[in-house]
């Protein structure tokens, strides 16, 4: 990573030669003149005083997306609204220190293991592994310290497709009971087109489980602007898979005609929040896993959020079976945003393109099993537009 006088930012710009020697001795290959920038600037330090420094990706439109190197932190998305007003669409705070100590996971990169692990263990080729039990009887986003709460080795990468950043983190043998040392690589990219692109790279030495996945929680509206009931929502999904009381999958494929889970048409997300279904009562709203409509292994479309009084279009394509959609059920008002607002239930939903939960003690969903000599890789597009485009 590189590092910068604690007093100064450091702003790299794509070069019209295609590739340049851009001071401190980072070098950019391949880039071109137009390509937008990446900023980094000091952000604090940990509770352990390693440095953090946040990172500006801007495209050529104006947009950008900003994050940081703790848990690779989306801390704001800046788009355009339907008459061109750029607004930050995702929940975030202001302090280093809130994303430490009262993170429900705002932005974080999630692993080794995004959403849930029954009992918070599992076997795998004959050995029980124990995890830590963060969430009742079970184990939530990779345990106790998961990549969440890591600092992530950040360096610009180039590109034709747009400004972007490689976020690397090597995760040990044992760590959070996990088996080997997983080396993980993932590139965040701001296109031209207004797409947040995350790029997924894992490689293992021993044979574990891995489900990787990015926890922004959006409003489409803006961020502090109230409650997401309106914002329509479709999931190109069929079926979802329903849970038991402690959230953990019944593994039951369950289809999602006449039930509150049904998006396939779109949807105002609070039409049906609030009904009785016990669903939606285990959750306290949606937190559930879809699985999603595909042919084929490529990018495929997940959901489309529509968002009317600003005219926000959010479309999510990804190479994962699955989504889960989270409407925001926990934030309790305790939290303040960065621009000080306080968020309460439903301020924001969560589109966490994922394998299915609970996978390592479910042998009919699809597998999150990694060996050594294997590669995992998985795409998650967000593509930004509005009604007016």
């Amino acid at each position: 990573m590189t590092r910068i006088d604690p007093n100064m930012s450091r702003t790299w710009h794509r070069s019209v030669l295609g590739a340049a020697v851009l001071g401190m001795g980072v070098l950019l290959e391949g880039t071109s003149a137009g390509a937008g920038s990446m900023d980094e600037t000091p952000f604090g330090n940990t509770q352990d005083g390693k440095a953090v420094n946040l990172y500006t990706l801007t495209n050529d439109r104006g947009a950008s997306v900003k994050f940081i190197a703790y848990g690779g932190i989306i801390t704001e998305i800046n788009v355009p609204d339907r008459w061109g007003k750029l607004g930050n669409i995702v929940l975030g705070f202001k302090e280093l220190a809130d994303y430490e100590s009262k993170n429900p996971y705002f932005g974080a990169l999630i692993g080794r293991y995004g959403n849930r692990i029954g009992g918070a263990k599992f076997m795998l080729d004959g050995t029980q592994y124990q995890l830590a039990a963060n969430n009742g009887p079970n184990s939530l986003h990779g345990g106790t310290k998961g990549f969440d709460k890591v600092v992530w080795a950040v360096e610009p990468v180039g590109g034709a497709s747009g400004a972007a950043a490689r976020l690397s983190y090597t995760s040990k043998d044992g760590e959070e009971g996990y088996p080997g040392t997983l080396t993980v690589r993932v590139v965040y990219t701001l296109t031209n087109d207004n797409e947040l692109r995350i790029d997924y790279e894992a490689t293992t030495d021993k044979p574990t489980v891995v489900n990787l996945t990015s926890h922004s929680y959006f409003n489409l509206a803006g961020d502090g602007t109230g409650g997401i009931d309106d914002h329509i929502l479709t999931i190109n999904a069929d079926r979802y898979t329903p849970v038991d009381a402690t959230l953990i999958p019944t593994g039951q494929l369950a289809s999602v005609a006449g039930t509150p889970f049904d998006f396939r048409q779109g949807m105002p997300i609070g039409a049906r929040i609030r009904s009785n279904d016990p669903q939606l009562v285990y959750g306290r709203g949606y937190d559930h896993n879809y699985v999603l409509n595909r042919s084929g292994s490529g990018l495929s479309l997940a959901a489309r959020v529509y968002e009317p009084r600003s005219g926000r279009i959010m479309e999510i394509s990804t190479t994962e079976p699955g989504v889960q959609f989270y409407s925001g059920n926990f934030l309790d008002s305790t939290l303040v945003g960065a621009a000080g607002q306080q968020y309460r239930q439903t301020d924001g939903f969560c589109l966490e393109t994922q394998h299915f939960p609970d996978s390592p003690n479910k042998p009919s969903f699809p597998t999150t099993v990694l060996k050594p000599g294997e590669t995992l890789k998985s795409t998650t597009i967000h593509k930004f537009s509005t009604d007016a485009s």
